[in-house]
């Protein structure tokens, strides 16, 4: 850490040679003369709000025109300290410090003969207003997602948490980015061993910069490997992240990202949508019971349907037009693979074709594309169906990436089965529960409360209760006040 030297030029020279002034065309430096001394102002344009930095220095310019301040007596820097009309000044006293705070947006005055300097926070980092989320749209509620701004999404849960034991403990993380990212939990809720976990994972993360933001970051503080399953949940909307810090999770902010990190979760937080909670209890409940259908259906509907496929003498006699109808010359677990990537092709497709010809590509894709390929004999038609059926399930699936995670298994248990047929099919779905029972984030068994059993916790998975009724935070953050209302 070097610290300010008292001499403008030698602070304008490691300036020079160590961020680029004068090559970068968007670093600056404003010299002014304030009661015969040199006043030097930097700053960085795009991340600074111009008309707050316009006002400043009217404020600073006005000392010359009070003959009161000509005294020899007065201490510049202080009086310049006192007209800097804006409610967050600091200090500094080393050149390390300065070159952060200006990358980081902020501007720094710097007076001649003094070895310290003044940090005034006028950041204003473009970005788009806050607006619903398009992955966690619901019919009624608020409509206030989070942006790429950290101080706007801080801002968006303080305003459902209007707590004084609400905290957001900052940290720089990146060796070159220096990324903004704040861990939120509420004091007296989350548990301290969580918070300290959380702190130091994402303390501990050695990188040059974060440019996937909170991606990068999920990569660091949980150990993926190989595993597909998500170990975080993300979320975009502000109420869910504030239901979630009332619960007693830990919540991690990464600037220039709109979505936040809940830890610790486990498979089930992945399969409800704030949907269920937007309605009444008993219409919330049918919501999530068709929704957990759905997401089975993208489980287990396929390797079922070609177990019998395989096996036909395994159907009642009432079941026994299940299977097809007609001769192929490609075997069914061909047409399965095939119909399953040809939906992950259109997926991809709709993703980087522009929304205006979407519903026409899906158009293309449905009425030429099937219907064609049914009829020339490359796919029978209860393969397109129960592609269909499955993939309407992987859509009703909150979670993204979990919904892609159930399709690979699924596709793996489907070769388990063409290979042992009913064994396998009976060994593929052992080894799944079994592989998501191994898994823990956070030290968080993944299948809580299934595995292990908690039977309340269970309960208010599948049934959704009404606010009065749940009284008792999950136990499974270990929360430290485990009421959320005042005991009788």
């Amino acid at each position: 850490m070097m610290p300010i030297p008292n001499s403008l030029t030698k602070i304008e020279s490691f300036m020079k040679e160590r961020i680029g002034l004068g090559e970068s065309f968007d670093l600056g430096i404003r010299k002014l003369k304030i009661l015969k001394k040199d006043v030097n102002l930097y700053f960085l344009n795009g991340l600074c709000d111009t008309q707050f930095i316009v006002e400043i220095l009217q404020e600073i310019v006005v000392i010359n025109n009070d003959a009161s301040n000509h005294n020899h007596r007065i201490d510049l820097y202080e009086l310049i300290e006192n007209r800097l009309v804006h409610q967050s000044v600091s200090q500094v006293k080393t050149l390390d410090e300065i070159v952060d705070q200006l990358l980081t947006g902020l501007i720094v005055f710097v007076v001649e003969g003094e070895t310290n300097a003044l940090i005034v926070d006028v950041r204003s980092y473009p970005g788009r207003t806050p607006q619903e989320p398009d992955t966690e749209k619901v019919v009624r509620g608020s409509r206030d997602g989070f942006v790429e701004n950290i101080i706007v999404n801080t801002a968006l849960t303080r305003r459902r948490i209007r707590d004084e034991r609400l905290r957001f403990e900052i940290i720089k993380v990146g060796e070159r980015s220096k990324t903004d990212i704040a861990i939120a939990y509420i004091k007296d809720v989350a548990n301290e061993d969580l918070v300290e976990i959380v702190k130091k994972e994402v303390q501990n993360i050695k990188v040059d910069g974060l440019t996937m933001a909170d991606k990068t970051v999920e990569e660091f503080i949980v150990d993926q490997g190989f595993n597909p399953y998500p170990l975080v949940r993300y979320t975009e909307r502000a109420d869910v992240a504030a239901t979630h810090l009332l619960e007693g999770h830990v919540l991690i902010y990464v600037d220039t990202s709109p979505s936040v990190i809940i830890t610790p979760t486990t498979y089930f937080h992945h399969v409800q949508h704030v949907e269920e909670y937007r309605q009444s209890p008993t219409v919330g409940t049918f919501v999530r019971w068709i929704r957990y259908l759905g997401i089975s259906s993208s489980l287990f509907l396929l390797p079922l349907w070609f177990l019998f496929v395989v096996e036909p003498q395994m159907l009642p006699e009432k079941l026994a037009f299940i299977g097809p109808n007609e001769e192929t010359n490609i075997p069914v677990i061909i047409q399965i693979f095939l119909a399953e990537v040809g939906v992950e092709f259109l997926r991809l497709a709709s993703i980087h074709t522009p929304s205006a010809l979407s519903i026409a590509m899906g158009l293309v894709a449905a009425a030429l594309i099937g219907q064609i390929a049914i009829d020339v004999g490359l796919f029978v038609p209860e393969v397109i169906l129960y592609v269909a059926v499955a993939t309407i399930g992987t859509f009703a699936t909150p979670s993204q990436e979990l919904s892609v995670a159930n399709k690979m298994s699924t596709l793996a248990i489907i070769i388990l089965t063409a290979i042992f047929h009913a064994p396998g099919l009976i060994i593929g779905f052992t080894i799944y529960i079994m592989f998501l029972a191994s898994i823990k984030s956070l030290n968080t068994p993944y299948l809580w409360p299934l595995i292990p059993f908690h039977p309340y916790a269970f309960f208010r998975i599948l049934v959704r209760r009404a606010v009065p009724g749940s009284r008792i935070r999950p136990s499974i953050v270990h929360p430290r006040d485990k009421y959320r209302q005042p005991q009788n």
